[in-house]
């Protein structure tokens, strides 16, 4: 059986002695479990690439590369001990587990203030803080180093898709490379557009509607729809709490049982529309066209517009059977042919409310 050092490329220290049997594939499984890296290619001591393991002989010394060209262990070692402060060293950088190399000018030069100019602006100012390969060890993430490095070598800001902005910006401030930092942060504030708050068109909520089940409930909490034209819509049980409706036309709209609680329906036409067992508790109505609308549910289930804000809205004609109109106000409300039998309206207020010509029809709890 033939045995073999391995070192990591580089490096001559820390080896380890292995068997060799299998397949090239087996011994680099082998050096990655030794060594603690990820094997990938196997260099002689003359720097030839091994890729077939019948060329490999007994107390062979091989140097083990996770990808990188051979590194001659004895120049390499020789370049570490002979610098002298030099701006133009090649050194290697230990990120998070990932090899960058480059020189000290370049680390240096762009931004002298900087931490990375204060670590390496001088021989062995970042101490023992080596890995076995000599590479200077930093723990920061390496994904969000690269593109600070890269501005470092030719000034331009240059992050790859899918890299978040944020942690290279957290990065560019831990190292203190102010410049960079300042690019990021406009670069961040940019790639978010402005909200849009455009109302929500007919066509856009028709799309929305047709592309959820029929069994889910429909949240469009806070949505506008200021001015839109949902006349004749199936919009039952859909939630539109707080939502902006404001001029919005909807006539003969199905509105059963939907959540209109605390909405905006100021100047909305509601001509003609199913509100059985509406929800409209503290709701903005003002202004609003509710003519011959049925709030009357024959199976029982009252609509709720307790506290609803109702000045200056016709109803005229509509059945209003067990609505619930408590501490309403209907000021100047017009409600001529409106049937209120049953009705809850105590706190409501009626000031000057238009029940002439017919008047509200049958009883009414006060």
């Amino acid at each position: 059986m033939r045995r073999v050092t391995l070192f990591i490329n580089g490096s001559c220290i820390n080896g380890k002695v292995v068997a060799v049997y299998g397949t090239l594939s087996d011994l680099l499984s082998v050096a990655s479990n030794k060594l603690g890296i990820r094997a990938a290619n196997l260099y002689n001591g003359k720097g030839g690439m091994i890729d077939d393991i019948a060329l490999i002989r007994d107390d062979d010394v091989l140097y083990v590369s996770e990808g990188h060209a051979f590194l001659d262990p004895q120049t390499e070692g020789k370049a570490e001990d002979d610098l002298s402060g030099s701006h133009t060293d090649w050194l290697t950088l230990n990120i998070g587990g990932r090899l960058f190399t480059t020189t000290r000018s370049t680390l240096v030069s762009k931004e002298p203030d900087s931490m990375l100019a204060h670590m390496f602006g001088e021989k062995d100012v970042w101490g023992n803080k080596r890995d076995q390969r000599g590479a200077y060890l930093i723990d920061r993430s390496p994904e969000y180093f690269e593109p600070i490095l890269n501005y470092l070598r030719h000034g331009q800001l240059i992050v790859n898709e899918g890299v978040n902005l944020l942690g290279v910006l957290e990065e560019a401030r831990f190292f203190g490379i102010e410049q960079l930092a300042e690019q990021l942060e406009v670069a961040i504030k940019n790639s978010h557009p402005p909200e849009d708050h455009s109302p929500i068109s007919r066509k856009e909520f028709v799309r929305f509607l047709l592309a959820t089940p029929t069994k889910s409930e429909l949240r469009c909490q806070g949505l506008n729809f200021s001015g839109a034209d949902l006349s004749r819509l199936d919009l039952r049980y859909i939630n539109f709490k707080m939502a902006n409706l404001s001029r919005c036309n909807l006539t003969y709209a199905n509105l059963c049982c939907s959540n209109l609680e605390r909405s905006d329906l100021s100047g909305a036409n509601l001509d003609g529309a199913n509100l059985q067992g509406v929800k409209m508790l503290c709701t903005n109505a003002e202004g609003a066209s509710l003519k011959g609308c049925n709030f009357e549910d024959p199976s029982g289930l009252k609509a709720n517009l307790e506290g609803a804000n109702l000045k200056g809205v016709d109803m005229e004609g509509s059945q209003m059977t067990g609505i619930n109109l408590r501490v309403a106000t209907l000021k100047n409300a017009k409600l001529k042919n409106c049937n209120l039998r049953g009705a809850t309206l105590a706190g409501t207020d009626l000031e000057v409310s238009r029940l002439e010509a017919g008047g509200a029809r049958h009883l009414f709890n006060a």
